[in-house]
């Protein structure tokens, strides 16, 4: 069995996850890999997202006294196939100081497919000074499965409050359940000039556009600043894996830009290659 990852397990790169599940591929991709770098390791990011799902997942704490935590937070999701395992929630995309009073702290959590979503067991180690915790609700959201639920909760997590309980299984509300048509993943190659000062370090977007004037969402490439210096640089090719939603089977258009700003903003791009798995897989 093979298990490529090629992936940050830290917690201030990608997603900030420092656990990671990985899908065997085919014996083939990993000899591709030897003689043909560039392909093999392209196909293999596809068909890897194509087998897991990304959730964003929003936390809030209650606006009450003492109500922040200091304490290590983790979480599983229960799918109808299968779980997540424990997860530790450890880089806000929002917040530094995570797990404040009254706050949203967002996390992405990445795993193969669990099924529908059933329920989650959230909790804490109750290690640091201040470790009692007001767990308001968590909201996740799957794009891949085209759904984003609710699960309140309204409720301490604290040895010293309410039943003592330092972990709590949630159900989500029904009535709070959004559907929406599910996102694909798309493989964006994006190539940068060979010329002087070709490179930038601006934040750069991209939209999708299918025919009958559907379209995607604005999508940031990079998910921090340090990766926006890390990429887009002179003759580089940097490739990224994103879910957006489903413009159908041809692609008329696309806009790329950057949102300026910063030292070195002017951008040359040289080309972009888009490719996408279709529903039977290839």
């Amino acid at each position: 069995y093979y298990f490529p990852c090629q992936r940050w397990l830290a917690v201030e790169e990608d997603d900030g996850q420092i656990v990671r599940e990985l899908v065997p591929v085919d014996e083939a991709f990993v000899k591709k890999d030897s003689e043909n770098d560039g392909q093999s390791l392209a196909t293999l990011g596809l068909e890897q997202k194509a087998k897991s799902t990304t959730y964003t997942v929003k936390v809030k704490t209650g606006d009450k006294k003492n109500a922040g935590t200091d304490a290590n937070v983790f979480i599983t999701l229960y799918g109808s196939k299968d779980d997540t395992g424990i997860v530790s929630l450890k880089a806000s995309k929002i917040n530094k100081n995570k797990f404040e009073r009254g706050k949203v702290d967002e996390f992405t959590v990445e795993s193969v497919d669990i099924g529908d979503l059933k329920k989650i067991k959230i909790g804490h180690d109750n290690k640091g000074n201040s470790t009692g915790w007001f767990l308001e609700w968590v909201e996740i959201d799957a794009p891949s499965l085209g759904q984003c639920l609710k699960f309140p909760c309204g409720r301490w997590l604290d040895k010293s409050e309410d039943d003592g309980a330092i972990e709590r299984i949630i159900f989500p509300a029904e009535l709070q359940t959004t559907e929406y048509i599910p996102f694909v993943p798309y493989e964006i190659t994006v190539y940068t000039s060979d010329i002087f000062g070709a490179g930038t370090d601006a934040n750069v977007f991209i939209v999708l556009y299918g025919s009958d004037g559907i379209c995607t969402q604005q999508k940031s490439l990079c998910l921090n600043k340090r990766e926006q210096r890390m990429y887009f640089e002179r003759n580089s090719v940097n490739q990224f894996i994103v879910e957006l939603e489903d413009v159908g089977d041809i692609i008329e258009k696309i806009r790329i830009g950057h949102k300026g700003g910063g030292l070195n903003s002017g951008w040359h791009l040289d080309r972009v290659a888009i490719r996408r798995l279709l529903p039977n897989g290839k």
